[in-house]
């Protein structure tokens, strides 16, 4: 397999690249510190933009009516147009970018789970929301890979921010290349899509499949909606169990009874949650070496992002866990 594309990321500032945090603090995040040698960061602290300084009176969200207010409780200073104005001019410079990485629960990047309270008087949250800056990016670019630093120590959330985030960096490295470069991409995460969805995938082979029809241009533009819509979900159990059937059919002929049924022993122990489904890609994976299938062996479904990546205490996990 090629080496991977570099994605790139906006992230909170605050977020081990500058102390920039309302205490004056820098907060240290082993995922992002790993990602620094595969990704290009773009660090950005919205609150420091708008001129709250650092350190600085905390800010929080307020409900006024209909609308979600961001007031600095000690001044009274409402800086909600201000965020606002910085968020929308800042967003329409983002290009050539693959996901964003922000910080959980923070009134201004928070992408969800933010507390609202009713007044700048102390007292309960009344319920919760995005930050104003966090909710703008998860509208304008829900197609990307968004997530909040604190939910990507879930290894499920992380192997799905992951697996899109590199995809997306590599279409994005083809693209210049035109559509051939676009099929050789198509047919090197073939079983990835498909395990993260079958129907789409359909779809999008029929808009390869019409490339000579439709033209160079739209096909790319079509090929490009489906694949951000691919990973609207995870793949679950039974996806990874029909793609893994799938791969298995290319060596079942040339396989022994007791190998054929050491492979459905191990579908089943996944099936049963007694069993990662790592298991079942290093069995596929070997098989594919044993035979030299060179094109399953191109596939990003054995290792959609690079393996380094990986905690050795994840070893245990699938992708559904």
């Amino acid at each position: 397999m090629e080496a991977y594309a570099r994605p790139r990321v906006v992230v909170s500032k605050c977020l081990e690249f500058e102390a920039c945090r309302y205490n004056g603090d820098v907060i240290y995040n082993n995922v992002i510190k790993k990602l620094m040698d595969y990704v290009d960061f773009v660090p950005v602290c919205p609150e420091v933009e708008i001129g709250l300084g650092t350190p600085r009176e905390t800010i929080r969200i307020v409900k006024k009516v209909h609308e979600h207010l961001l007031i600095q409780p000690s001044t009274g200073r409402d800086v909600t147009a201000d965020m606002h104005s910085f968020t929308d001019n800042y967003l329409s410079t983002v290009t050539d970018t693959d996901g964003f990485i922000l910080k959980t629960r923070s009134p201004s990047c928070g992408v969800k789970e933010v507390k609202v309270y009713a007044s700048t008087e102390k007292g309960p949250a009344i319920g919760n929301a995005s930050g104003l800056f966090g909710g703008k990016v998860a509208d304008r670019f829900s197609h990307l890979a968004v997530e909040e630093e604190g939910r990507l120590n879930n290894f499920t959330i992380r192997d799905r921010f992951y697996t899109k985030l590199f995809t997306l960096a590599s279409f994005r490295r083809v693209l210049p290349k035109g559509l051939d470069a676009i099929m050789a991409f198509h047919d090197n995460n073939y079983y990835l899509l498909m395990a993260y969805s079958r129907p789409t995938l359909k779809v999008m082979d029929r808009i390869l499949i019409k490339a000579q029809e439709n033209g160079e241009r739209l096909t790319i533009e079509l090929y490009s909606k489906a694949l951000h819509k691919v990973f609207n979900r995870a793949a679950r159990n039974d996806s990874n169990r029909n793609v893994a059937r799938e791969i298995f059919k290319r060596f079942e002929s040339n396989l022994s009874p007791n190998e054929i049924s050491f492979f459905h022993e191990l579908m089943q122990k996944y099936s049963d949650k007694k069993e990662p489904f790592s298991s079942i890609t290093t069995l596929l994976k070997a098989h594919a070496v044993r035979f030299d299938d060179k094109k399953l062996l191109k596939q990003t479904f054995f290792r959609p992002y690079p393996e380094i990546l990986l905690e050795i205490s994840d070893s245990g996990k699938g992708r559904d866990y």
